[in-house]
């Protein structure tokens, strides 16, 4: 592996055949060195020879350390913020500012990352995952994955969910039934993602059998890659928020407006960290940073929307 010098979480991912999560929980750990260019971080080919070869020299069996949850290691000074859109940057260097964490990106689905919240992988998870049938966010599905944790719902912000479609929609896209057409053909995200989750709840609500959608199981892995598709003609239209639109240069049909939370887990080792986030939501330092960037509804940022 040494012929590279360096290589992304997701090359690292690939080329070892484990979940990136994985590889985050690792850099936590302090057992897998990382260094930063800009906003990605990378992994030092020698460090990963280095890590595979230790793996291959202690196969002595051990004796299973206690389980604990990341959050409650006192020795760990960092964090692993899940989720994609560019405010999570933002808040992220907040949070260095106001504390001595260092904080890492994890860039999964909504839904994938609850569930490694649960599995204790993530310490702050972003949502947008649409119930079909209360027509709420984030809070059903909350309580299903998260049993028996105590947690904290935030407000982060509220913004447009749509149709990605060609510039001057030439097919007239406008409903969620005008994807049952036979001339459209959908470019899709990856199961567990906030957009696959609101697109299949509102097939399930209006009656559309997925296998009738053209295009439905070709997928892509985030809002820029699905706008990049529609740009370039590989398909008719995607489901994504406003602001990848116009990064694009594709036109967007509103939808629907979706509110973008925060869950944090509730431990002795997260209170200070939940106190630093509440701050940072309700400044208007953040805020205005947040609304700078445009697209972006700010009214119930830092809204406690539930709390156990």
């Amino acid at each position: 592996m040494s012929k590279e010098l360096s290589y992304t979480i997701e090359e690292v991912s690939q080329l070892l055949k484990v979940s990136k999560l994985t590889l985050y929980d690792l850099v936590k750990k302090g057992e897998l060195p990382v260094f930063r260019i800009g906003r990605q971080m990378r992994i030092d080919a020698r460090d990963l020879d280095a890590y595979i070869t230790n793996q291959k020299t202690n196969q002595i069996p051990k004796a299973s350390p206690p389980i604990v949850q990341r959050n409650e290691r006192k020795d760990s000074k960092t964090l692993v913020i899940s989720g994609q859109d560019i405010v999570l940057d933002i808040l992220g260097k907040h949070i260095e500012k106001r504390s001595a964490y260092k904080t890492l990106r994890s860039f999964t689905g909504s839904l994938n990352s609850l569930i490694s919240m649960y599995n204790g992988e993530c310490d702050i998870v972003s949502l947008h995952l649409f119930d079909g049938d209360t027509g709420d966010y984030n809070l059903p599905y909350i309580k299903k994955i998260l049993v028996g944790h105590p947690y904290i719902l935030i407000n982060l912000l509220s913004r447009k969910a749509g149709f990605y479609v060609k510039n001057g929609n030439p097919l007239n896209l406008s409903t969620w039934t005008d994807l049952n057409r036979e001339d459209v053909k959908l470019i899709n995200r990856e199961k567990g993602s906030g957009a696959r989750i609101l697109l299949d709840e509102q097939l399930r609500i209006n009656e559309i059998p997925f296998r009738n959608i053209k295009g439905y199981e070709q997928e892509e892995t985030n809002h820029l890659s699905v706008a990049s598709s529609i740009l370039t003609g590989i398909a008719d239209v995607g489901v994504g928020i406003e602001k990848a639109a116009k990064m694009v240069g594709v036109d967007f049909v509103p939808l629907i407006t979706e509110r973008y939370d925060l869950v944090i887990l509730k431990t002795a080792g997260t209170m200070q960290l939940i106190t630093a986030i509440k701050e940072i939501l309700s400044s208007p330092q953040f805020q205005s940073e947040v609304k700078s960037l445009g697209d972006y509804d700010t009214s119930q940022t830092g809204k406690i929307i539930y709390e156990t």
